[in-house]
């Protein structure tokens, strides 16, 4: 049975819900995720109970629910709601997620990550408690094609000693972000973010020896844009310098990640400066000197870019926060 979400970014307040009925289940989860199918025996009764939070579009939800399937399949991802990764933290009991081939058994404590935009199956054979942290993307500082290698795997497995650091912090939501203000909420989500990317960093550097040279050298070129963004120097030719490199090289190895170098270091940039504009600490500070601070000079200039990126101006932006 689909389930059309009404919106791709979910409800902005920590919200709870009781499902006693599949039917219901279906309009709560609608609520919480994207476009999925499921299904579940209808021979047994079925009950449910979502607990969600959310902050700077980073989503926690907590999913105690009797044994079902979940499916993310061509339709749904027509539907909407493409574009997102999706943690999951396996609180009880057991599961089993399908995506790009792989296949992970999780158990509690387990960590794993799938992706929104291809298809992928999660089987809930008992009753269960998982906690999933949603969020877009690009907001990980880290080309896709180099995470995208880390669906439906074990986590804890392929990182043992830094998964136990994350699921303590992540164990807790969303029940703790409930009383919290909106602006300690987003400095905790943009926490949980750079956890997850250090997690997904540690992992992709573990193994060099098994992967794909070119691959290995993007991700330290995306290394050295992240540490030299507030550099107004930055650029192709200082980069494929950096590398000993051609630059048309390095335009071949982004070409091959489906981007572009500059597209790259302004989307990094204006993050950057996003992350800025909702930090508390940093309000004192003008847009424009936030935008300076990350190497945009034109001040008319980055208000346009950012609100096109967006969809809200800088200044809109830090209102809201």
């Amino acid at each position: 049975m689909q389930i059309a979400a009404s919106q791709d970014v979910p409800r902005s307040r920590p919200h709870i819900a009781q499902a006693d009925s599949l039917s219901a289940f279906q309009a709560q989860v609608s609520a919480s995720f994207v476009p999925l199918e499921i299904t579940a025996d209808r021979g047994e009764p079925f009950v449910a109970r979502l607990s969600s939070a959310e902050a700077d579009d980073v989503v926690f939800t907590e999913v105690a629910a009797k044994p079902h399937l979940v499916e993310r399949t061509a339709g749904t991802i027509a539907n909407g709601g493409a574009g997102y990764y999706k943690l999951s933290l396996l609180l009880s009991g057991s599961s089993i997620l399908v995506q790009d081939g792989r296949e992970v058994v999780m158990r509690p404590g387990d960590l794993s990550v799938y992706d929104t935009s291809r298809p992928y199956s999660l089987l809930f054979g008992e009753d269960f408690r998982n906690l999933i942290m949603m969020f877009p993307k690009d907001r990980l500082e880290l080309p896709i094609p180099l995470t995208e290698q880390l669906t439906a795997v074990s986590l804890n497995q392929q990182h043992s000693a830094l998964t136990p650091v994350i699921t303590a912090f992540l164990s807790q939501f969303p029940a703790q972000l409930s009383p919290l203000t909106d602006e300690v909420r987003t400095k905790l989500a943009h926490t949980s973010l750079d956890l997850l990317g250090t997690l997904f960093s540690s992992i992709l550097d573990a193994d060099p020896g098994q992967r794909d040279p070119r691959q290995l050298l993007l991700q330290k070129i995306t290394k050295h844009i992240d540490q030299h963004l507030a550099s107004p120097t930055l650029s192709p030719g200082s980069i494929a310098a950096a590398h000993y490199i051609s630059t048309r090289h390095l335009h071949a190895l982004f070409r091959e990640a489906d981007m572009t170098v500059s597209t790259w270091i302004r989307e990094r940039r204006l993050e950057r400066c996003r992350a800025d504009l909702l930090d508390p600490v940093l309000a004192d500070r003008t847009v424009s000197s936030i935008a300076s601070r990350w190497s945009f000079t034109d001040a008319a200039h980055f208000s346009r870019l950012f609100k096109t990126t967006y969809g809200v101006s800088p200044s809109e932006l830090r209102r809201r926060g």
